[in-house]
Parts: structure tokens; C-alpha cells; sequence
């Protein structure tokens, strides 16, 4: 088994959202995501797909785009992104997925030897932040905390991320304390588009091995990280 990464697959099957006003490099996304996808994975591989699933704003709406996922190669494993407004309560989304799809919320999965866990995260609060953005990360820290701690000890840890853990300079942060006091190997995160991409970070960092993973930045290839 191998594990992939691709985030942000902003798919709309069910709403008037297409991606390519956005840019050309989203043009035809999801036909390219389809065959460089159903090329590059096998059916016993496992993807994670950290965030900003699907447009549709309600679960039913989003249920087309789920299914456009189950019938993709391998088993996927999905984190709510902050466009993720369909990702009601966690047992409806898991009744609502294909059988090859599964949800990571405030826990982990084990994959063979591999615990997959994480959250969504939110941008590192500067000292001039809202208190609302500072409730918002505190939040986050601790579901990704629940995540950490529920994981075997017998196994490699992998977590997803849909916001990057560092702050603008790949600086330290709360979240990548976390990740190195739990002994997390692989992390990846996505979120950043365009221009943005310059401010992504894939490399290995205090023991942690970072992947961005962002569709638009990967060509909408998925990228093997194990």
C-alpha cells in the first residue's frame, strides 16, 4: 500500500461554482484530476484529501461530488476544509459517504502500520488578532490534540492539515510543537492557491516531514508521501 496526498479538490457537480474563473490553471480540473488520479492510484492505495472538498453548501447537495470521489481508485480519507459548509454533524457525513471514503474528525484512522488523524486548523493568531481568530486556532489546537492522543502508539503517525501549521515565515507555532511532542513523521496541508504557493513549505522540519498538497499546486496529481 502507498499513501497519497491532494487537497482542495473544490468540486461542484451539484452547484454553479466552476473552478476556471479562478485561473487557467483550474481549467477542466476535474476531468485532469480524474485520469491523472485513476493513472497514478491503485485500488489499494489511500489518499488523503485534506480539505475543501466540495462546494455545495448543505450534505445532500454535496452527495454527487462524494460519489464522484468513491468511485475514484483506492481509499480515501477526507478533513473538512473552511469551504467545507456541507460537513454537517460527523455521524450524517459518514452515513452519507461512499463505502470507500471515510471522515477524520477529532480522531485517527489506523491503516496498516499508519495512524492518520488531524484537523482543519486556522492561521497562527498574530498578537493584533481578533479574538474570535484567537478562539478559532485554541479551538483547533485542541481537536488536533484529541486527534494526536487517540492514535496507537504501535504506529507511524501521518496527520492532515487543511491550513498550513507554520506562520507566514515557516516560523514555529503551537500546531507544529504539537506535531513533534507526538512524534507525527508525515504531515500535509493545502489551502494556498495561486500566488500563495510561494509561501508553501515542503521539506523536513524538526523531525516532521511537511508535504503541501494543495490540487492547483500538484497539477492535479496526486502526490505519494509513503
Amino acid at each position: 500500500m502507498r499513501i497519497f496526498a491532494i487537497g482542495d479538490l473544490h468540486l461542484s457537480f451539484s452547484c454553479d461554482k466552476p473552478m476556471h474563473v479562478f485561473g487557467s490553471a483550474w481549467e477542466n480540473h476535474v476531468e485532469r484530476l480524474e485520469e491523472s488520479w485513476q493513472r497514478t492510484v491503485l485500488p489499494e492505495d489511500t489518499v488523503l484529501i485534506p480539505g475543501d472538498i466540495s462546494w455545495a453548501m448543505h450534505l445532500p447537495d454535496a452527495a454527487a461530488d462524494l460519489a464522484f470521489i468513491g468511485r475514484l481508485n483506492g481509499t480515501k480519507l477526507l478533513l473538512r476544509g473552511n469551504h467545507d459548509y456541507w460537513w454537517s454533524s460527523l455521524t450524517q457525513v459518514r452515513r452519507a459517504l461512499p463505502p470507500s471514503v471515510y471522515a477524520i474528525q477529532n480522531d485517527a484512522m489506523r491503516i496498516g502500520g499508519y495512524a492518520i488523524g488531524g484537523t482543519r486548523l486556522w492561521n497562527p493568531p498574530a498578537p493584533q488578532s481578533a479574538p474570535e481568530d484567537q478562539k478559532i486556532y485554541a479551538r483547533e489546537l485542541a481537536r488536533l490534540e484529541l486527534s494526536l492522543r487517540s492514535m496507537p502508539e504501535d504506529c507511524e503517525r501521518l496527520v492532515m492539515l487543511h491550513f498550513p501549521p507554520f506562520d507566514e515565515k515557516h516560523g514555529d507555532t503551537p500546531a507544529t510543537e504539537l506535531l513533534e511532542r507526538y512524534g507525527v513523521r508525515h504531515a500535509v496541508y493545502a489551502h494556498l492557491h495561486g500566488r500563495a504557493h510561494r509561501a508553501a513549505y515542503t521539506g523536513e522540519k524538526n523531525g516532521v516531514q511537511y508535504t503541501f498538497a494543495a490540487a492547483d499546486y500538484l497539477e492535479f496529481v496526486p502526490k505519494q508521501i509513503v
